[in-house]
């Protein structure tokens, strides 16, 4: 018999009661800590409607033109606010961060924007002591009268989505504005912020007619206006939309090869570096290091979040929430006194694993303890094969402490979350 296999033999006898686990030799004081502090929690509402479609999304959005009934629909949110406040038991967890995203939450009148706060404000205890209360713009819907309001409401960052400063560009995305009018935008919500809020721009790259000449152009546009946050995302043509339509069934608007994407995103890094515009995730770029998303940068490392108005989803405990996607049931359901949840999802152990190191990469830099706290594994065992092809081939240096992108990490996105991710799902299915 093998030296191994003698310190695994079977010892047969009979033992005393073991009435727990752990033993409460190793339970500690400090273990309280957690449970006797309320956790922090983010905020999502969303805003369906927008003054028009775009050609490249696939969001569930509603044409403000065809369906007008916005002072309704905010009735409805500010009543699901109540509600899901009381029924999760939220009114007392600190509020980290607050993110008003849609469609176009701009296009909302000024006095609906202080119905919502209102609301906020009354079923939230700590409401006023948020970090950051995010609001989501485009150009149309941008007035001085309307941005002086978010600024007195504490809207401190305004997140714009340019996607480009080319007008033709513009024009075959399927956007209302023109880029005189991105630079109005951007110059009043300036003035009116003063350095009370941060700005971020949206670009998209890959765009429909995009090249070499006009992805420069819109870089070279939206540094110049010097807001302090700049985030580049792919560009994906899903089959529900007109860019998916013209571009690839009919073949009738030119879109960039994967290869030519990439290139976009090679210059935007090496521009946005020469620029000291830094990364705090491989996708937004923030001048001198002085701006990021509370609430994305909170939830992708596990902070849980409630979503309210139609589609919206939040996570809380092992759970994920998602409320009905038809907006007349949505204001139904709510008329009925009832929360609009329409599906959901329970997390095995495996699958909060999984999402952390998924969602956690993208932030360029994955704790390695903290990993091993939560969880009482190390990663960097759990994944050694995968890790050690990551470090071969240059998209990751690892260390005792975490897992870092490099620039060539940064440049291929959600791969190395993705490659870490689908191992530790395979590995154990």
């Amino acid at each position: 018999m093998t030296l191994t296999a003698e310190r695994h033999k079977l010892e047969v006898k009979r033992i005393p009661l073991i009435p727990n686990y752990p033993p409460f030799r190793q339970w500690k004081k400090s273990a309280l800590d957690a449970k006797l502090t309320d956790n922090p929690l983010c905020l999502y509402l969303h805003i369906p409607f927008c003054t028009q479609r775009c050609a490249f999304c696939y969001y569930k959005t509603v044409d403000l033109k065809e369906r007008p009934e916005v002072e309704g629909y905010v009735d409805a949110l500010c009543q699901e606010i109540k509600m899901a406040a009381e029924r999760f038991q939220l009114s007392n967890r600190p509020i980290h961060a607050v993110y008003i995203g849609g469609g176009t939450p701009s296009l909302l009148k000024e006095h609906q924007f202080v119905k919502i706060v209102e609301a906020l404000d009354e079923n939230f205890k700590f409401f006023r002591d948020k970090k950051q209360l995010s609001v989501e713009a485009e150009p149309l819907t941008i007035s001085r009268s309307k941005m002086e309001t978010l600024v007195k409401l504490g809207v401190n960052r305004l997140s714009m989505g340019m996607q480009s400063f080319n007008d033709e560009i513009i024009k075959l995305s399927g956007r209302g504005h023109d880029k005189k009018q991105a630079y109005r935008a951007i110059d009043i919500a300036q003035q009116v912020g003063n350095g009370k809020w941060n700005i971020n721009i949206d670009l998209l790259s890959g765009l429909g007619g995009e090249t070499d000449e006009t992805w420069a152009e819109s870089l070279e546009a939206a540094i110049d206006t010097g807001v302090e946050s700049i985030t580049v995302y792919k560009m994906e043509a899903f089959a529900n939309t007109q860019v998916f339509k013209e571009g690839v069934r009919e073949e009738t608007l030119p879109l960039p090869s994967d290869e030519q994407e990439l290139k976009f995103m090679q210059y935007a890094i090496e521009r946005f570096a020469r620029s000291e515009y830094i990364p705090w995730s491989f996708f937004t770029y923030t001048k001198n290091g002085v701006d990021k998303s509370e609430y994305i940068y909170n939830i992708w490392q596990g902070m849980e979040f409630y979503g309210l108005g139609v589609s919206a989803f939040g996570s809380l405990g092992d759970s994920v929430l998602q409320n009905t996607s038809d907006l007349e049931k949505y204001s139904e359901i709510i008329a009925a006194g009832e929360l609009p949840l329409a599906r959901g999802y329970n997390f095995t152990s495996l699958d909060k694993m999984v999402r952390d190191v998924l969602l956690g990469m993208k932030l360029l830099r994955f704790d390695l303890q903290k990993f091993k706290n939560q969880y009482g594994f190390r990663l960097e065992s759990l994944c050694a094969a995968p890790l050690k092809d990551l470090k071969s081939e240059g998209f990751v240096v690892v260390s005792d402490e975490a897992i870092e992108l490099t620039s060539k990490g940064i440049l291929y996105g959600d791969f190395v979350g993705k490659t870490l991710s689908d191992y530790l799902k395979n590995m154990y299915e």
